[in-house]
């Protein structure tokens, strides 16, 4: 195969000659081609056993359709590593607008913490779970309606043979499974609780069947009020709501009504007390030395997670996993390849820094630097251009004819400490766009007249197709660049000897989003 795919390229000028064979060589070289990734069906029939899924807020009327897309697959894997591992605290890195660890903490009951450098972004995460609340509760109130009915109807319809009847599944059981030691392929067994067979007699009449489910309903409601008066042993003195003369008139009340009306606004205080408390948005900036402890004061057994991690950020996180017994799994899906810092790429600047790349020895020992013109390439979506959303070719156009005049005027290069950013959005042509980014990039704007903006566009409008057909090649190579450094972060988790499981797993739809590998993995349970 190398053979065949070296003759896509000339041997004396090594220029590209066999566009077809390029396509093909880089196909085979994606993630999807080599088959070192663990389908997201087996991960979670693995992790779930008998334990069923949780419906519960459409999250697209709250989220765009790709982060809500993103987060509704994400979440329900957490979800099942968590209570694989039998942990209910989970550490958002990168939380950025909090919409993941919102809905983990409100629809799983997990306790999460959402840590993001930004404080704008941890603000904006306090006042949206503010808000997502709201809109939660009223969907809670739903569910319980529609479980209601559909309880109902199942006792109506139920047979008159007998039933299994299975005990309740105990904190302990997930401590009791049986570990992942196998370092290629996921091995769980025993998942399922044990069960007694009884004979239940099936009620005769719809009346005693109402009267079965309003038993259910009464033992479950006095129940959540004894966590509730549990929780209120806790609670400041002023929780309690005031019934003022201006709310009620206590002398029109009985004892009862007066004691079930201060029983429902404990319980209302107590809920949005425990609500309040599930999600904690925190702003601090991670690296690899970063100590949790000293940002989480109550820190326990946990998991880390991290949707679209940026740049260095995604190998932070695998670091600190690796480093901290008290992080017992990690799910992490990276993005902005481009930012990432390369140990090879400046050689001889910054000695004793963590780099971002590559992190496994083999790479290191190879002394491989992939370089930012090919991590810029890894960030761009194959997926998406192959169902005809094409590449901003005249944005890239503007992007590479303004580098010619920045070199050639200002004898300045454009690298990574400066950025135009979204620049050509704003813009209203091609001299707006290049004075806007020639403000931004702090310089004198005045020594270059329009028409000489004007010339050099002319000059190179010709050559636009070119731009394009360049560009379409390194889409068709990003998957191969996208490989490298997520086989770079798996093998580094392989070389670790607390990890009893690890993997890459494709989690979303790379046409909604195009970063869509997780690297996943679990500890050793005698780490636990």
């Amino acid at each position: 195969d190398d053979d065949l795919f070296s003759s896509a390229f000339c041997e004396n000028s090594e220029k590209l000659i066999n566009v077809h064979l390029f396509a093909l060589a880089a196909k085979y070289y994606s993630l999807s081609s080599l088959g070192v990734c663990t389908p997201l069906e087996d991960v979670l029939e693995a992790l779930k056993g008998d334990r069923e899924g949780t419906t519960g807020i459409k999250l697209d009327e709250f989220m765009n359709n790709k982060k809500s897309h993103e987060v509704q697959v994400m979440s329900e894997l957490v979800d099942n590593i968590a209570n694989y591992c039998g942990i209910k605290q989970v550490i958002d890195i990168g939380s950025g607008k909090g919409y993941l660890s919102s809905f983990l903490s409100m629809q799983y009951n997990l306790k999460v913490y959402g840590i993001d450098s930004s404080s704008s972004n941890t603000n904006g995460a306090h006042e949206r779970n503010r808000k997502l609340k709201k809109h939660w509760r009223a969907y809670q109130s739903r569910g319980r309606k529609n479980l209601k009915s559909q309880s109902l109807e199942k006792a109506n319809n139920r047979p008159v043979e007998s039933e299994i009847e299975c005990k309740t599944i105990n904190g302990g059981l997930l401590n009791n499974v049986s570990s992942l030691q196998n370092q290629d392929q996921v091995i769980i067994q025993d998942l399922v609780p044990s069960c007694d067979f009884t004979e239940m007699a099936t009620p005769a009449t719809n009346t005693e069947a109402e009267a079965d489910l309003l038993t259910c309903t009464q033992s479950h409601e006095t129940k959540l009020s004894e966590e509730i008066l549990a929780i209120l042993n806790v609670l400041p003195a002023d929780a309690v709501e005031d019934f003022s003369s201006s709310h009620y008139n206590s002398g029109e009340l009985c004892e009862e009504e007066k004691r079930q009306r201060k029983i429902t606004s404990l319980q209302t205080k107590a809920r949005k007390s425990s609500e309040s408390n599930l999600y904690f948005p925190l702003t601090s900036c991670i690296t690899a030395e970063t100590e949790l402890s000293d940002i989480i004061t109550d820190l326990e057994d946990c998991m880390m997670v991290g949707l679209h991690t940026c740049g260095d950020l995604a190998a932070n996180t695998l670091r600190i996993f690796t480093a901290k017994p008290e992080i017992k799994a990690i799910c992490s899906v990276g993005c902005c390849y481009h930012l990432l810092s390369e140990q090879f790429e400046n050689e001889g600047e910054c000695h004793g820094r963590v780099w971002g790349f590559p992190m496994c020895q083999y790479l290191k020992d190879k002394g491989w630097c992939c370089g930012r013109n090919a991590r810029m390439s890894a960030c761009l979506a194959l997926e998406r251009v192959a169902v005809g959303q094409m590449l901003p070719t005249e944005s890239l156009f503007y992007r590479a004819v303004l580098q010619v005049i920045v070199e050639e005027i200002y004898g300045y290069c454009i690298c990574s400490d400066r950025h135009v950013g979204k620049t050509f959005s704003k813009s209203s042509s091609f001299i707006d766009y290049v004075r806007r980014s020639l403000k931004k990039m702090e310089l004198d704007d005045s020594k270059l007249p329009d028409s000489s903006i004007m010339d050099y566009y002319e000059k190179y409008k010709h050559r636009m197709n070119e731009l394009e057909a360049f560009n379409m090649l390194k889409v068709v190579l990003a998957p191969c660049i996208e490989v490298l450094i997520l086989l770079d972060r798996l093998c580094y988790l392989k070389e670790q000897e607390n990890i009893a499981w690890s993997g890459l797993v494709k989690l979303f739809d790379p046409v909604k989003s195009p970063r869509c590998y997780a690297v996943v993995a679990l500890k050793n349970q005698s780490c636990y």
